[in-house]
């Protein structure tokens, strides 16, 4: 007895066109990553927008007070891995270039309670600023990060112009790379 029959055949080309069928569908039907609508989200060359966000103690602190530095802001999380992994090569980074005028500020897309647990656990000698996502806005977004990706960074001339911007945790080779041209 045959194992492949005409109807055994029939029903495995049936199966197989359905399949090639549910696949071309879903790529056709996936939605695409989200892009965050954000009509004045800022660009490389754009100048800088006026910020304020609150401190670890809760006053509020303006980019402005950097103003005539190399200012490194960097989104990140304490739920996010690779911002976690990334901050003491920034911890050290701050540091190292202080005398070359950078400025390392980080901004925590957390809550104020999160933020300081995480930072009592895991120091950091810069500036740390909180953009908690009740308050129902998004400095990231405003500063170019369309994506929604944690951590990202923008580097802000001594200008107030926007010199760079990245999606994405550092090597300690990458960041020095990007930093380069500008210190």
């Amino acid at each position: 007895m045959s194992v492949f029959n005409r109807t055994n055949l029939l029903i495995l080309v049936i199966a197989a066109v359905g399949a090639g069928a549910g696949f071309l569908a879903g790529g056709w039907l996936r939605p695409a990553p989200p892009q965050y609508a954000a009509p004045h989200a800022l660009k490389v060359g754009d100048a800088s927008t006026p910020v304020a966000l609150p401190d670890l103690d809760g006053k509020p602190q303006s980019f402005e007070q950097w103003r005539g530095k190399l200012v490194l802001v960097n989104f990140w999380a304490s739920w996010c891995g690779p911002c976690r992994e990334e901050m003491p090569l920034l911890d050290r980074s701050q540091r190292r270039y202080a005398g070359q005028g950078l400025q390392i500020v980080g901004v925590a897309a957390d809550t104020p309670e999160a933020t300081q647990t995480f930072l009592k656990e895991y120091p950091v000698a810069y500036p740390i600023l909180v953009d908690d996502p009740a308050r129902g806005s998004d400095v990231a977004l405003d500063y170019g990060n369309l994506r929604g990706v944690l951590p990202f960074t923008v580097l802000i001339g001594r200008d107030g112009r926007i010199l760079a911007q990245r999606a994405g945790n550092f090597s300690e080779a990458a960041l020095d790379a990007w930093l380069a041209p500008h210190i």
